[in-house]
């Protein structure tokens, strides 16, 4: 018996841990990163995206953002007002107007309509005006460290590493407090499944409009936009929506301001 379990105690011992355990305040983060970096590479992370991962800092701003977010709590009316939905509608015309043949080209490929792509778009960035100025790499990481929502950070975090890797972002690359990046603030899981080079210079960009727009629009297609069907609350693509925002004060706010601006 005693050399039983002799034998089982070695074997634990020699067996790493399953996962890196998360925090509740930055104190833990260096040990994390060291037992995730290791998970990361298992996952297929390259040198330059583990490079990346090692010189992260613990993002206090984008915890603190994520304990306040307000304005999903908001009734519909005075959503729509503070994230200025009129301006983001008029604004979104006009794009419309001015360069018809790029929505139009988006729309045969995707199938995804005008209006639902320049509601996010306005609604995300305020059409690219601002993007972000946290470290989308110490964002995601840090998110991923945190125990609040560890298990849904932790494959965007990959995911970040990995955009790294290929060259998409940088370790420097800024986007908004919880690691989103570019035009339309995709999190850098959903980047790395569903970007696409939409301008043909063989790069996939967040931060160029059309790569942004083009990326967005598939991943819509990808989970289910059906061409020519309805998108407002009830009809078929509403439920797509849904898949690019949990909140649903925004997913409603995004079917009426593009149902206005496709009008």
């Amino acid at each position: 018996m005693r050399r039983i379990l002799s034998i089982v105690l070695a074997a634990s011992l020699a067996t790493p841990a399953l996962a890196a355990q998360c925090g509740n305040s930055g104190g833990g983060f260096e040990s994390w990163k060291a037992a995730f970096s290791r998970e990361a590479q298992a996952a297929g992370v390259g040198q330059r995206g583990l490079q990346a991962l090692a010189g992260t800092s613990y993002a206090q701003s984008t915890i603190n953002a994520d304990r306040n977010q307000k304005s999903f709590k908001y009734s519909f009316d005075k959503f729509m007002q503070v994230r200025g939905a009129d301006t983001i509608v008029a604004q979104g015309r006009k794009r419309k107007a001015r360069n018809p043949a790029f929505y139009e080209a988006l729309e045969q490929r995707f199938g995804v309509p005008a209006g639902i792509l320049i509601a996010i778009h306005g609604m995300e960035t305020g059409f690219g005006g601002f993007m972000g100025d946290s470290s989308v790499v110490s964002a995601i990481t840090t998110l991923a460290y945190d125990c609040r929502r560890s298990d849904f950070f932790v494959p965007h975090a990959i995911g970040a590493l990995k955009l790294v890797d290929r060259g998409s972002i940088s370790a420097s690359t800024r986007g908004a407090k919880h690691g989103e990046l570019g035009h339309t603030q995709f999190l850098p899981g959903n980047a790395l499944s569903f970007g696409v080079d939409g301008n043909g210079d063989g790069k996939v960009d967040f931060y160029n409009e059309t790569d942004a727009l083009a990326s967005t629009a598939n991943f819509l297609r990808q989970k289910g936009w059906r061409p020519g069907a309805g998108y407002l609350e009830g009809q078929p693509n509403f439920y797509v929506i849904q898949q690019w925002n949990a909140a649903g004060v925004y997913q409603k706010a995004i079917a009426v301001m593009a149902s206005r601006i496709d009008s």
